[in-house]
């Protein structure tokens, strides 16, 4: 059985929704470590075992600083026991800096990784999840990690997705090869010369062509990523806002929302963002999900079970495998410990 620790520190809705979620999970037979005030988490269901930690730096200015000088805190802890393998993954319902932080202090980087990315599969009505990567754990990015981002994202998708042969673009003004900035046509030069590495690369598309299936994985730096997933989920949002205040408008709209109420409703759970779990944390030795703080129950169960099907389907081997295959590793080895994480966007 897979175990998942998790860090019930930071949640929007506090300990118990984190709590509640994870019981969902343990009911589908995942084990659970539960990080956080045991005094706050109240009652949980077989299968959940909790460990009282009830100091949370989800909220610090310095994530970094606050991993190393607070080993007692509920992140910390939580990594520090997939560190220790009490469990094999690791779930954080709190801010992505602290994840990022405890993660990259206690899991470590992988070997040959230049930096971890967050990657994001984004719900798509009719069609298959796209994957975002990086969507926030680095601001600015040089071409090779660029190129690491594509492979990952690439072999998490074959891995964990179910995507055999995922189309990789990079996100750029333009579909031009030459469009961008320097290092995305750096980027762009080194992925279409990657022939034989088993990447499906189709070059550069606009932030237009994201949501409309032309690719699987689409590659960019974490600030842009951050925003452009809050974007997709703030234009999401309001259009569903603004269709029931439609449907409300009148006697006859409030009869056409009636009829229009369960393809409403599908479309509102197509989309609804704690169906992908949360993001993954890769280019670590383990893997990592990063849930978003406002999740609800069921979107901590899901990013427990997500976490939970990447150990099992290997994710992180397969990952490091097809980097070798493509030759994308550093040539020389990663040290032994991060000096921290780099610049974090906003949480996801």
């Amino acid at each position: 059985m897979v175990t998942v620790a998790v860090d019930a520190g930071g949640a929007d809705l506090g300990p118990a929704e984190v709590a509640a979620g994870a019981s969902l999970a343990a009911a589908r037979g995942i084990g659970v470590l539960l990080f956080g005030p045991a005094a706050e988490i109240g009652e949980v269901s077989e299968g959940v075992e909790v460990i009282d930690a009830p100091i949370s730096i989800a909220k610090a200015a310095d994530p970094a600083f606050a991993v190393r000088s607070t080993p007692e805190a509920s992140i910390v802890q939580a990594a520090r026991a997939v560190a220790e393998d009490r469990a094999q993954a690791l779930v954080s319902g709190g801010s992505t800096g602290s994840a990022l932080a405890a993660g990259l202090f206690n899991l470590r980087r992988d070997r040959g990784i230049y930096r971890p990315a967050l990657a994001l599969p984004i719900p798509i009505p009719g069609a298959q999840p796209v994957l975002l990567l990086d969507v926030g754990a680095n601001v600015s990015c040089r071409p090779e990690h660029l190129v690491q981002f594509a492979h990952m994202g690439s072999a998490f998708s074959r891995a964990v997705l179910g995507v055999p042969d995922a189309r990789v673009a990079l996100l750029s003004n333009g579909e031009e090869p030459a469009k961008g900035t320097p290092d995305l046509i750096s980027a762009h030069e080194q992925l279409a010369g990657a022939a034989g590495t088993g990447l499906n690369f189709i070059g550069n598309i606009e932030g237009t062509q994201v949501t409309a299936s032309v690719a699987d994985v689409v590659v960019m730096d974490g600030f842009t990523g951050n925003i452009t997933l809050k974007l997709i989920e703030g234009v999401s949002g309001r259009t569903l806002r603004a269709m029931r205040e439609l449907a409300m408008g009148s006697t006859r709209a409030k009869l056409g929302g009636w009829l229009l109420r369960p393809a409403i409703r599908g479309l509102r759970e197509e989309i609804d963002p704690e169906t992908p779990g949360g993001a993954y944390m890769l280019g670590l030795r383990r893997l990592g999900v990063v849930a978003h703080g406002r999740f609800t129950r069921r979107g901590f169960a899901r990013a427990i079970e997500v976490a939970a099907r990447g150990v099992t389907e290997d994710a992180i081997g397969k990952t490091r495998s097809a980097l070798e295959a493509a030759g994308a590793l550093r040539s020389s080895p990663s040290p032994t410990t991060d000096p921290g994480p780099s610049e974090h966007a906003a949480t996801v």
